[in-house]
């Protein structure tokens, strides 16, 4: 029986016959190769093993040429196998139930994420589709990406916790390693029923943050799936709500102002508590008794170059920077507006205003991020 994620060609099966063909695919040096799993392109970070692999992050069960599969088919399958591995190289590095390259290639979360802490409070369901974090008193958990950008843009559909949340964190970020990370958050801070949630939105640059603008979001995220979009290119980060810019952090190193641009990034997810801080300054605490506090994920994408530590190099060259329209964009007016109308109406603190904590005056990145 043919699997939906199979990326044997559909025009192919009608000349199959009744073979069951679970998936075949080519290897560089042979046309026969029986494979059971698509996972990405290999990389040191791969959760395959790489002496089970063909260097593409396919997974061989078995390399001999010992299937019935028609020898007369073999060329068209090189073709085919010829088409994916262009894709490859042009960026596409996820592979799903459409054909690579597809806008909406590698929609599987379980293709995209591991489970990194929280045992069972994390599940994976409908077939990978849709992803639940959860918290309780003696847990939290959390996802991450197997792999690692150097720039990109990701999109996720959450639904947050429903009902009194106050006491309780979700987000959503990117995130290098080390004392000395870089760092790009979305956050969603919980609140007592009927009191919005508060988005709290942070970058980090070699270690330092202090960089924090929160908004109250303007319709109940706990009701349906909403979509939150983090844009990293060279010259600036921009967040999004529903494909509505709410702040940008321009590169402003020619002000002095480190930028993130040389550190690889993972992409992060937990629901944790935070009750000592998160709500109200922490004057709300987490009311346990109304526990487990769920969240949901779902329809990911991603835009971006993946970077390989195997070979130290990013999947994007340096045409893609100038021809790529995710590494060159930047908001043009009409979404100027929209952002600033965003920040007028929503917007409840801008560290860029608060003379309290930086009285020396805001950082020189505020004369040209607001």
């Amino acid at each position: 029986m043919l699997s939906s994620w199979v990326w044997f060609p559909s025009f192919l099966i009608p000349l199959v016959g009744g073979l069951e063909v679970q998936a075949y695919a080519t290897t560089t040096s042979s046309y026969v190769a029986v494979v059971h799993e698509v996972v990405g392109v290999g990389n040191d970070n791969d959760m395959v093993d790489k002496d089970e692999t063909n260097g593409l992050g396919i997974e061989i069960e078995d390399s001999s040429p010992t299937t019935s599969f028609p020898q007369v088919l073999l060329p068209l399958l090189g073709i085919y196998h010829l088409f994916c591995h262009l894709c490859l190289q042009g960026g596409y590095h996820y592979f799903s139930d459409n054909l690579c390259g597809s806008s909406e290639c590698g929609n599987h979360n379980k293709r995209h994420f591991i489970i990194s802490w929280g045992g069972e409070q994390a599940r994976m369901l409908e077939d990978g589709e849709l992803l639940t974090l959860s918290l309780d008193k003696l847990s939290g958990s959390g996802f991450e990406s197997k792999k690692e950008l150097l720039f990109g843009k990701i999109d996720m559909q959450i639904k947050l916790i429903p009902g009194n949340s106050a006491g309780t964190v979700t987000t959503y970020y990117l995130s290098s390693e080390g004392e000395h990370r870089d760092e790009i958050d979305l956050e969603f801070l919980g609140n007592s029923s009927g009191n919005p949630y508060t988005l709290h939105t942070n970058v980090y640059t070699q270690g330092k943050g202090d960089r924090e603008q929160q908004f109250f979001l303007w319709f109940d995220p706990t009701q349906d799936f909403h979509t939150y979009s983090i844009l990293w290119n060279p010259k600036c980060i921009i967040f999004y709500v529903d494909n509505i810019p709410i702040r940008v952090f321009r590169n402003t190193e020619k002000l002095g102002v480190p930028f993130p641009k040389d550190q690889p990034m993972r992409i992060y997810s937990s629901v944790w508590n935070a009750d000592d801080w998160a709500t109200q300054g922490g004057r709300v605490k987490t009311n346990w008794t109304l526990g487990p506090f769920t969240a949901s994920y779902r329809n990911f994408s991603i835009d971006g170059c993946i970077w390989s530590y195997r070979t130290r190099t990013s999947s994007c060259n340096s045409t893609d920077f100038s021809t790529k329209p995710m590494l060159k964009m930047e908001l043009d007016r009409r979404n100027r507006e929209r952002m600033q109308r965003v920040r007028r109406e929503h917007m409840v603190y801008d560290y860029c205003r608060d003379k309290w904590r930086f009285p020396q005056g805001p950082g020189p990145e505020c004369r040209v991020n607001n």
